[in-house]
């Protein structure tokens, strides 16, 4: 079935020339994409985006219609791209291409990170590790990553998880499904609409922290764990409902066959409606995590250097939302 939601803007000459004019201005700026001051500077540099591109972004924005949006044409000298880690934690040098992708994340909303995940970097490394090669997490390489809402388990997920391709020698797939491209049964609708269901924390949150006792966003993160509460899956209008969904990482609260057939119900739906997204080095795209759900095919990592490498970010459209949880209004990382 042809993807209806994947929209796609396709970077000319000028817009990459105006890109790198608004990335060397930051660069020189001394600004740093994986930490908060760069983003509190937006209404300076957005101008310098290409109009079109803010656009085409601000279109995927406010009208819902797309689940998905691909920006390509962002021009990559492999020869000038170092060796995929084997670590998130290992330092790069890809700032030009980290500041792109900031810099279209600036245009959806306010770009935030988890102090859980990558020591609170706003910008993470997606690449395969030694030992989960086969767990449901964007680490994994050897096992399907099932489709998901991005941090399904918490309120303050984001709106729009961004993926940059580094590297793709394997042309790996993400995959995307969207609820506007399938049709429940009005039985599962509203069962789904109902909070019957729990979903818990991933292993990415729970593991990458040391588990001293003392940091907050681990206590946090270990009462939904403990303790979840029951949530829908769908939620918004009706008509045009958003979803929360993450099925290896949630069940029904308590024995519940209706809710259980009717879970099973949206994942096959979602499954045929599911379509593959393969990025090229420079290739970002932005699923829009209130109507799509995403994962990524298996592959065989090989830790030569040479595997598949995303940068990624998570954009929220309303940042205040998780004060409670932000050491202070002007922070930008949750825990």
């Amino acid at each position: 079935m042809p993807p209806k939601t994947l929209d796609t803007y396709v970077l000319s000459e000028e817009d990459v020339e105006a890109l790198d004019a608004v990335i060397h201005d930051i660069a020189r700026a001394g600004h740093d994409p994986r930490s908060g001051d760069l983003y509190d500077l937006a209404w300076r540099y957005l101008a310098g985006v290409p109009a079109g591109l803010r656009e085409a972004l601000s279109g995927f924005r406010n009208a819902e219609t797309g689940s998905a949006f691909a920006i390509r044409g962002f021009r990559l000298d492999p020869d000038g791209i170092e060796p995929t880690p084997v670590s998130w934690a290992e330092p790069d040098s890809l700032r030009r291409e980290e500041l792109f992708l900031a810099l279209t994340g600036m245009c959806l909303g306010e770009v935030y990170g988890w102090s859980t995940l990558q020591n609170g970097s706003l910008i993470q490394n997606v690449l395969p590790l030694p030992g989960v090669e086969h767990e449901q997490s964007g680490h994994s390489s050897d096992v399907l990553l099932g489709w998901h809402t991005e941090d399904a388990f918490h309120p303050y997920r984001c709106d729009y998880v961004g993926l940059l391709c580094i590297r793709n020698l394997d042309r790996v797939p993400t995959t995307v499904a969207s609820i506007r491209d399938i049709e429940l049964s009005e039985d599962a609708k509203k069962i789904l609409s109902e909070p019957r269901y729990v979903i818990y924390p991933d292993t990415e949150h729970l593991g990458q922290t040391l588990d001293d006792g003392t940091h907050f966003g681990l206590s946090e993160i270990r009462k939904l764990q403990d303790s979840p509460e029951p949530v829908a899956v769908l939620f918004g209008h009706p008509d045009e409902p958003y979803l929360r969904l993450d099925p290896f990482y949630m069940t029904t609260f308590g024995t519940d066959p209706e809710a259980e057939e009717a879970l099973k119900e949206i994942c096959e739906k979602l499954m045929i409606a599911e379509y593959d997204v393969v990025l090229e080095p420079g290739d970002i795209v932005y699923v829009d995590n209130f109507t799509a759900v995403h994962g990524r095919r298996p592959f065989r990592a090989k830790y030569d250097g040479r595997d598949r490498w995303l940068k990624k970010l998570t954009v929220t459209r309303n940042l205040r939302a998780s004060r409670s949880l932000r050491r202070s209004s002007s922070c930008r990382v949750i825990g």
